[in-house]
């Protein structure tokens, strides 16, 4: 389910109400531990963090207009979705997560290749995305983009 709205608030006020408190305070968690040089914008209908254009002008392989994203929140029709593309990117941090997951949760991992989802809000795991949104830099995410996506 894809919102395509301007703004973040118009946003979360298009999810459902009883998703709303979790949403705000994923994107708080996100803006809090991220490092600094990411940009929160909307992008492909989701709440997206992305690698600026006067940081990274060459922009996403798949358009070249478009900021490089990073990290996307985005409320689903079954689940929350919480994206992080170096998840998908680095190994060690993918094997890190996994490892770590079960210290914060007693729910079954329900993750793809870099999303992971969330059915309950009670189920999602704040401090540990915290964390993951610490482990990759602007300049990290950018020299893995290149290596691992632009061709």
């Amino acid at each position: 389910m894809q919102i395509f709205v301007d703004t973040v608030e118009e946003y979360i006020s298009q999810i459902p109400e009883e998703r709303r408190d979790a949403f705000r305070k994923l994107l708080e968690t996100v803006d809090r531990n991220l490092p600094t040089g990411f940009q929160q914008t909307m992008q492909y209908g989701m709440v997206t963090w992305v690698v600026p254009m006067t940081t990274y002008p060459a922009g996403y392989h798949c358009a070249k207009d478009t900021p490089v994203p990073f990290i996307s929140v985005a409320s689903q029709k079954n689940f929350i979705a919480f994206y992080n593309m170096g998840i998908y990117a680095d190994p060690k941090i993918l094997d890190w997560f996994v490892a770590e997951f079960p210290n914060h949760s007693k729910k079954k991992l329900d993750m793809g290749k870099s999303c992971i989802r969330f059915k309950k809000v009670e189920d999602i795991t704040y401090d540990l995305l915290g964390e993951l949104c610490q482990k990759i830099s602007v300049d990290e995410w950018i020299a893995s983009y290149e290596k691992n996506f632009k061709k």
